[in-house]
């Protein structure tokens, strides 16, 4: 696959089937995440795949006590705005994004694969964040689906234990990805123009180029 392809169309694939991940794949995929950069070559990460039933069982109603949660908090007061003005294309497209993410939720027990990322003793995810990416190009060059969460940190201390993960050693997890073959179809996912949320050497200064967006196909 081309590179600017695979840039251009991995994005958030949440409607996958239940086809397994076979192993060779699920090798490519960590390959390549390892292959990121990593601060001061360190590697302190660790990368956690879980495709047990009995586990995502465990996992699952986590989750959705996590997207409760966040649709409860975080996004309490977007959800009043979009139910306020149902009919707005603004709205109308939050919904979309709303259920798509619900989805996730509701099918979490479903997805043949999940990828846990953990960094050592950051907090930020900054050391981790490139090789995840890698994963999720990766598994695009694969035809497999991806999409990426964190919203399980809203009850990580309920998540360690199921993964089995050791107290004590500094280890943060920094994000969950699930994996699936999709039921959709690739494609450039729409976002807000480089120009609306780009600057160039100061802060609201404009940029000196025109990006006539987006550049690929």
């Amino acid at each position: 696959m081309e590179l600017r392809e695979a840039l251009y169309t991995t994005r958030a694939m949440r409607r996958v089937s239940d086809k397994p991940i076979p192993k060779d794949v699920q090798a490519r995929i960590l390959d390549a995440a390892v292959r990121a950069p990593s601060g001061g070559n360190a590697q302190n990460w660790r990368f956690l795949l879980v495709d047990d039933p009995a586990v995502k069982a465990q996992l699952g109603p986590i989750y959705r006590d996590c997207m409760d949660i966040l649709w409860s908090s975080y996004y309490a007061e977007r959800i009043a705005e979009a139910e306020a003005d149902a009919e707005s294309e603004d709205s109308k497209q939050f919904f979309r994004v709303k259920k798509s993410a619900q989805h996730l939720a509701d099918h979490f027990e479903g997805y043949p694969l999940l990828l846990f990322a953990f960094s050592q003793h950051d907090p930020s995810g900054g050391s981790i964040y490139p090789a995840v990416w890698n994963a999720m190009l990766a598994a695009r060059g694969e035809g497999v689906g991806s999409a990426l969460t964190s919203a399980m940190l809203f009850k990580i201390n309920d998540v360690l234990p199921v993964l089995g993960v050791p107290e004590g050693e500094g280890w943060h997890m920094s994000a969950c990805v699930t994996f699936g073959y999709p039921t959709g179809k690739w494609g450039v996912a729409a976002r807000t123009p480089v120009e609306d949320v780009s600057f160039q050497n100061h802060w609201g200064q404009p940029l000196d180029f025109k990006v006539d967006g987006p550049l690929f196909p």
